[in-house]
C-alpha cells in the first residue's frame, strides 16, 4: 500500500513538473515580449498570479465556476488590449481587419511587430495559464496539456518561440501525459515508448512549424540578393526585423544606379522596437496611394530615378519619400516605402522625396515638445537594459544642453572610442551594453544600435535606420551603388523638423574597407562589380573613373567622421581561404538543430515500432535467419531456438512448463513439417546427452533454414 502510494505521489509530481515546463515555455516568450516593451515586472506578477489562481480553483471550485472565471479573465485581457489603442485604431478591432491580423499572427507575424505588443501579451497570458493549472490540479492532464499546448502553438506559429523553448514545452507536455497515465493506473513507471513517441511527434511538428513561421516575405524577398553573412543581407534585406550578427563580409556587386540632383543616403527601412539583440519594425504596411505628407518643417524636393542592376527587394530613396512612380509600392508605419513585388534586373522607378532642410541652430532650438506617439515609441527600451548603459549615456552627455547636443556628443564618443571592424564575435545579451563595455570594435549595426539606445535612455526619440550610402559618383547627378554600400545609421526626431540623420560609424575606415573589397574583386576577375561607367582607367589596376568618397557630405547637424583607424582585412572574393591548396572540399554538415530533430524523429519511430510490435517482428526476422557458427552442440541449440521462434510466429508460443519435445510434437500434429522432430532430437542430444558431431549439427541447421525459407514451416 505504501509502495503504491509512493509511486502515485512520484507520478503526480512528474506530471505537475511537466505542466510547469509547458507553462514556462509559452509564458517565457510572453515575458520576453513584456521585457522588450518595458514592463516585465507586471508580466511576472500576472503569470505567477495566474498559476496561483488556477491551482486554487482546482482545489476549491467546480468546473462551471472555473469556466466562468477563466472566460472573465480572457475577456478582461482582450478588453485591456482593445482600450490600450487609440480610438481611431480601436474601431479597426471590430471589423474584418481583426480577422486578418489574427491570421497574420498564425502565419508567422511576430508578436513583437504588434504596436501594443506588451498589452497584448499581458491580455493573452492569464487565460491559458489559469485553465491549464486548474485542470492539472484536478488531474485532467491531457486537457491541461491541451490548454497549455495551445498557448505554445500560438507562439511557435508567430515565430517567437525558438527551438529550445519549443523543445522544453513539448517534452514537458509529453512527460505530463505519460506521468499522468502512470498515476491513474498505479504503474510504477510510465509507458516510456508511448511518451517518447508523443515527444518525438511534437518536436518534429513544432520544429517544422517554427521553420515555416520564420519564412515569409523576408525570406522570399531576400533570397539571392546577397550571402547570408553580408551587411546587405542582414540589414537591407531583413525586411521586418534585424538580428545583429558577428563577423560579416562585404558584397562588391552593383545593385542599382541612381540619377539624383542631390547626394543622399538611400534609405530602405526604419525600425522602432529594440529587442536587446536586434530590431523590429512594428505595424503592417499599407497601400502608398498617390502622395504622402512630407516633413513637418522646411524641405527640398528631390526627384530620383533608380534602375535595378540586380534583383531588389527594397525601394532605396532619399528621406523622406512622398511618392513613387513605376512600381507598386507600400508605405510602412515608420514612413518608408517598399515594393509590393520584387524588382527584376533593369526595372526602374522614380521617387520624389522631401528632404528636410535645417541648420544646427534650428536643431538646437527645436526643444522637447515631442508628439505623444513619437515619444512613447521612440524612447522605449527593454526593461532588462543594464543600468550602466544609462549611466554611461548620462556621463557622455553631461555637458550637453539640448537633444541635438546629446546626439552629437554620443556620435563623437562612439567614433573616437570604438574601432571599425567586420571581424567581431557576436556577444550574448544586450548588444548596446556589450559594445559599450566589452567590445573594442564593431561595424555599423553595432554603432547605430548603441547610439539609439544611449539617446533613448536620455529621453531623446531615436530610431535604427538601414539602406545604402550614396555609392560611387560616376557623372553629374549619377551614382552607382554596390552591396558593400549597405549601411545602418541613426535618425533623431526634432519637433517642427522631423527625423534627422546621424552616423556614428567612422567613415574613413569604412570607406577603406569598401574600396579594398572592390579592388580585391576586380583583381580576382569577379563579375558584376562594375558598370560601363565604373570600369577602372586603362593601364591601371587601381585607378577608377571617379574617386569621390562614397559618404555624402555631412549635413549641418552632424560632425564629420575623422577617426583614423586601420580597416580589418576582407576575405577573398569567393569567401574561401586564400591559402587553399586544392584539397578535397567537404560538404556542409547539417546544423546541430537539424541533427537533433532527426535524432528525435528516429527515436520516435523506434518507440512507435516497439509500441506496435514492428520492432519485435523485425528482430525475430533477423534472429530467424541468423545462425552464427560455433561448436556442433552450440549450433544444434541455436537451430532449435530458431525453430521455436518460427513456430511461435506461425502457430503459438511455447507455454510455460511445456517441454521442447511436447511443444514440437503439438506443432507437428497441427500441420508443421515432421522434419521439425529431427531438429528437437538433435537439440536434446546436444543439450542433455553426449553431444552431436559436426555433420548432425549441420543437418539440423539446414532443416531449420529450409523451414524458414518455406515461410510457414507447415506441410502443404
Amino acid at each position: 500500500m505504501n509502495a503504491t502510494s509512493g509511486t502515485t505521489d512520484r507520478s503526480r509530481l512528474l506530471a505537475l513538473a511537466g505542466v510547469a515546463a509547458l507553462t514556462v515555455s509559452s509564458a517565457g516568450v510572453l515575458y520576453h515580449v513584456a521585457d522588450v516593451t518595458g514592463d516585465p515586472a507586471r508580466m511576472l506578477v500576472v503569470l505567477v498570479g495566474s498559476v496561483a489562481l488556477g491551482a486554487a480553483m482546482g482545489r476549491f471550485v467546480g468546473t462551471r465556476a472555473a469556466a466562468t472565471v477563466t472566460l472573465a479573465v480572457a475577456v478582461a485581457g482582450l478588453g485591456a488590449y482593445v482600450f490600450s489603442v487609440s480610438p481611431g485604431q480601436r474601431a479597426l478591432l471590430f471589423t474584418p481587419r481583426v480577422l486578418a491580423d489574427t491570421a497574420a499572427l498564425l502565419n508567422g507575424l511576430s508578436i513583437l511587430r504588434l504596436t501594443n505588443a506588451g498589452v497584448w501579451a499581458l491580455g493573452v497570458a492569464p487565460g491559458p495559464v489559469v485553465l491549464s493549472w486548474y485542470l492539472a490540479v484536478r488531474r485532467r492532464y491531457v486537457w491541461s496539456v491541451a490548454a497549455g499546448g495551445a498557448a505554445l502553438l500560438l507562439v511557435v506559429l508567430t515565430g517567437d518561440a525558438g527551438p529550445t523553448t519549443t523543445l522544453v514545452g513539448v517534452v514537458g507536455a509529453a512527460g505530463a501525459v505519460g506521468a499522468g497515465e502512470a498515476e491513474r493506473s498505479d504503474v510504477p513507471t510510465p509507458q516510456l515508448d508511448a511518451v517518447v513517441a508523443v515527444v518525438a511527434a511534437m518536436v518534429v511538428v513544432s520544429s517544422t512549424l517554427s521553420v515555416a513561421a520564420s519564412g515569409g516575405v523576408a525570406a522570399s524577398l531576400g533570397a539571392g540578393v546577397a550571402g547570408d553573412e553580408t551587411v546587405e543581407s542582414t540589414v537591407v534585406d531583413a525586411q521586418d526585423n534585424v538580428q545583429i550578427l558577428g563577423s560579416i563580409s562585404l558584397s562588391p556587386q552593383v545593385r542599382f544606379e541612381v540619377e539624383s540632383p542631390r547626394r543622399a543616403y538611400w534609405q530602405t527601412a526604419a525600425y522602432d522596437r529594440y529587442t536587446g539583440d536586434g530590431w523590429v519594425r512594428t505595424g503592417e504596411a499599407s497601400a502608398l496611394g498617390q502622395r504622402r505628407p512630407g516633413t513637418p518643417g522646411p524641405s527640398q524636393v528631390v526627384r530620383q530615378r533608380v534602375v535595378a542592376r540586380d534583383p531588389l527587394g527594397s525601394l532605396p530613396a532619399a528621406w523622406r519619400p512622398v511618392s513613387v512612380e513605376g512600381v507598386d509600392a507600400q508605405v510602412t508605419p515608420q514612413g518608408g516605402v517598399r515594393p509590393v513585388d520584387r524588382l527584376s534586373v533593369n526595372d526602374s522607378y522614380t521617387v520624389e522625396s522631401q528632404v528636410p532642410r535645417h541648420t544646427t541652430a534650428q536643431l538646437r532650438r527645436a526643444g522637447t515638445d515631442y508628439p505623444d506617439r513619437v515619444e512613447s515609441t521612440y524612447t522605449a527600451l527593454p526593461g532588462s537594459t543594464p543600468d550602466r548603459v544609462r549611466e554611461r549615456a548620462a556621463t557622455v552627455t553631461a555637458d550637453a544642453e539640448t537633444p541635438h547636443d546629446k546626439a552629437v556628443a554620443i556620435e563623437q564618443h562612439l567614433e573616437s572610442e570604438k574601432r571599425y571592424s567586420l571581424d567581431v564575435d557576436r556577444p550574448d545579451g544586450s548588444i548596446a551594453d556589450s559594445f559599450l563595455f566589452e567590445m573594442d570594435a564593431g561595424y555599423c549595426t553595432y554603432y547605430a544600435t548603441t547610439m539609439v539606445t544611449m539617446l533613448r535612455s536620455e529621453g531623446v526619440p531615436a530610431r535604427f535606420v538601414v539602406g545604402y550610402t550614396a555609392g560611387e559618383q560616376v557623372g553629374d547627378d549619377r551614382y552607382v551603388v554596390r552591396g558593400l554600400d549597405s549601411h545602418a545609421w541613426v535618425q533623431v526626431y526634432f519637433p517642427d523638423v522631423g527625423w534627422v540623420r546621424f552616423d556614428p560609424t567612422p567613415a574613413g575606415p569604412r570607406e577603406a574597407a569598401e574600396q579594398e573589397r572592390v579592388d580585391q574583386a576586380r583583381d580576382g576577375g569577379q563579375t558584376g562589380v562594375d558598370t560601363d561607367a565604373t570600369v577602372p582607367a586603362q593601364g591601371s589596376d587601381t585607378d577608377v573613373v571617379n574617386t569621390t568618397p562614397s559618404t555624402p557630405a555631412p549635413t549641418p547637424n552632424t560632425t564629420p567622421n575623422t577617426t583614423a583607424a586601420t580597416a580589418t582585412p576582407i576575405a577573398p572574393p569567393d569567401g574561401g581561404d586564400s591559402g587553399d591548396d586544392g584539397g578535397l572540399s567537404l560538404p556542409d554538415l547539417p546544423s546541430t538543430r537539424t541533427l537533433a530533430v532527426w535524432a528525435v524523429a528516429v527515436a520516435g519511430l523506434a518507440a512507435v515500432g516497439r509500441r506496435t510490435g514492428v520492432l519485435a517482428r523485425l528482430r525475430e526476422g533477423v534472429e530467424l535467419r541468423r545462425q552464427p557458427r560455433a561448436s556442433p552442440d552450440a549450433d544444434a541449440v541455436r537451430a532449435y531456438d530458431r525453430l521455436e521462434t518460427l513456430l511461435g510466429r506461425q502457430t503459438r508460443p511455447r507455454r510455460s512448463g511445456e517441454t521442447p519435445r511436447a511443444y514440437v510434437e503439438a506443432a507437428v500434429a497441427a500441420g508443421t513439417d515432421p522434419a521439425a522432430l529431427d531438429v528437437v532430437d538433435v537439440y536434446e542430444r546436444a543439450q542433455y546427452g553426449d553431444g552431436v558431431d559436426r555433420e548432425t549439427a549441420d543437418e539440423a541447421v539446414a532443416t531449420v533454414d529450409r523451414l524458414v525459407d518455406d515461410g510457414t514451416g507447415l506441410v502443404g
